[in-house]
């Protein structure tokens, strides 16, 4: 036997004995024990193929981007239904990126600049907003809307200004907003659309997956969400200018697109002449942009080759997770907003997004408080009303910094009032019907 079949044998006896172990340690967990067990707002859902494809990986020992990274751009890409996918670090790097993209000289007069002013929302995550700040820009806050928890499309136009070059904008919680306004407004202003898709992942807006509508979407592949990696996040496009900014910006912002570990590709690599460069400079090291270097392992992307092959069944079990708590949770009507899909969406949910009505015999505080207490996990709405933090208290004192459309009359009701608890695909009916029954009694029934 030669030494390579001999390595091949014994890496296959890893792989064997990988599965193994993960059948005999997922035996070891404790069933579920109401008011004992955690019930988590999130978690990963795995298997063996997921163990399996990391060993299999770190045996290759290759640690940067490599041909399960490949494997995973494609894969995500055909599901997308997107020409263009690449793989960074974290979904926060994902929207990072997205958004310098859109500062690149490259695109001339509709490069976004310092003083230009992009329209979001302060109803979310921070890092929607974070890249439009750190890149100079002014974000232009408009409202949202309760029960859907998605952008006020009424408010588009007030919030428009010639200084305007884009929108970015989330699905809340898996909830597309409404894609056909949002990119009207945006087609009729000539202005970028970036869809920050990181809770999203698997949701559709008349039949097509969100993410694609915009000029870029992203994604992030943290535990929590709709699939993961461990940290991890994407972009993704259909615009092959983007893509190259994109895939510059990413590593380094190099000018060569030679993937690491290989040279000379095109063949050209000491033929070429770039800026005021010596002729025949390599092509390795020509930089083009002002790049990062937001690069996942090929250790994460294998996991993610796995998980992303499990993607529908998620999503299916998300929906179903979802429809149980909102049947179980009708005679809780008159006391919290309940969430809704917008028209014409078909959400693939991160969370049950509740808002504590007006009036109403309890407080969001004393329903957390009392769920927290019985080991069921709630969240807020992420940052509440994102100007009200102490990120923007320079910015705020100065009056500088943001625009306000408005008052945000109802991005201040969600952080007084709004709360969520989980949906994940490893919650069971037991683990459902416990919250059930935890809020129930909390709200007096």
């Amino acid at each position: 036997m030669t030494d390579m079949n001999r390595a091949e044998q014994l890496r296959q006896q890893i792989l064997a004995l990988t599965r193994e172990y993960h059948v005999a340690q997922a035996s070891l967990r404790p069933p579920f024990e109401p008011g004992v067990s955690k019930v988590s707002y999130a978690g990963r859902v795995f298997d063996e193929s997921e163990l399996v494809n990391l060993v299999d990986s770190s045996l290759d020992f290759w640690l940067t981007h490599g041909r399960y990274s490949r494997e995973f751009e494609s894969g995500l890409a055909g599901y997308l239904g997107t020409t263009h996918a690449l793989l960074v670090n974290s979904g926060s790097s994902a929207n990072l990126l997205a958004f310098a993209a859109l500062t690149s000289e490259r695109l001339g007069a509709r490069r976004i600049r310092p003083g230009d002013e992009v329209i979001t929302v302060a109803a979310g995550f921070p890092t929607t907003v974070a890249p439009i700040i750190q890149f100079g820009a002014v974000p232009v806050f408009v409202d949202v809307e309760l029960g859907t928890y998605s952008v006020d499309v009424s408010q588009l136009e007030a919030a428009y200004s010639p200084k305007v070059k884009a929108v970015m904008l989330a699905h809340t919680l898996g909830n597309p907003f409404e894609v056909d306004e949002v990119r009207a407004f945006c087609d009729r202003h000539d202005l970028w659309l970036i869809e920050d898709n990181c809770d999203a992942l698997g949701s559709e807006y008349n039949g097509r997956k969100t993410g694609t509508f915009g000029d870029i979407g992203t994604s992030s592949f943290y535990p929590p969400h709709h699939m993961t990696m461990g940290e991890g996040g994407a972009v993704y496009t259909d615009n092959d200018e983007l893509a190259a900014i994109m895939l510059s910006m990413r590593d380094w912002g190099r000018d060569c697109v030679c993937p690491s570990g290989r040279d000379n590709m095109c063949g050209r690599r000491f033929k070429q002449q770039f800026g005021t460069l010596p002729a025949g400079y390599d092509h390795k090291y020509v930089y083009s942009e002002f790049g990062f270097n937001l690069k996942a392992t090929d250790m994460q992307a294998a996991i993610g080759v796995a998980q992303l092959g499990k993607l529908g069944e998620f999503t299916a079990r998300r929906r179903a997770n979802f429809a149980y708590l909102r049947d179980a949770l009708r005679p809780l009507e008159d006391v919290l907003v309940m969430p809704k899909a917008t028209e014409g969406a078909d959400p693939s949910w991160f969370g049950y997004l509740m808002t504590v009505r007006e009036g109403a015999p309890v407080g969001r505080d004393e329903l957390v408080q009392a769920l927290e207490s019985a080991g069921v996990q709630t969240r807020m709405l992420f940052a509440g009303n994102m100007t009200r933090q102490p990120a923007f208290d320079g910015m705020r004192e100065r009056g500088e910094g943001y625009r306000v459309v408005g008052n945000l009359t109802n991005t201040d009701r969600i952080m007084n009032d709004a709360f969520w608890i989980g949906v994940y695909p490893g919650m069971t009916e037991e683990m459902l019907g416990y919250m059930v029954s935890v809020l129930m009694h909390a709200v007096g029934r």
